[in-house]
């Protein structure tokens, strides 16, 4: 779907746990999430911290998505 997105002229970013998969099918923008169960969160943290967790992978997202990119690439911390 992320492709098909793609295809009409919209930016998209495929948040996920396992990195392999989204290249397997072909996302341009791969942020990396933090697990599983609680890919945007991680309900072991205190709340300011969780908060802060959350905080850093939107940001991450949207500067994915305002970067001009040639293919597959993963945007790591």
């Amino acid at each position: 779907m992320v492709k098909e997105i793609e295809k009409t002229g919209i930016p998209v970013v495929h948040m996920c746990t396992v990195v392999p998969i989204s290249l397997t099918v072909g996302a341009n923008r791969i942020v990396p999430a933090v697990a599983i169960p609680h890919p945007l969160g991680n309900p072991d943290l205190e709340k300011s911290e969780e908060y802060k967790l959350r905080y850093g992978l939107v940001k991450k997202a949207l500067s994915a998505l305002t970067t001009d990119v040639e293919g597959q690439t993963v945007f790591e911390e």
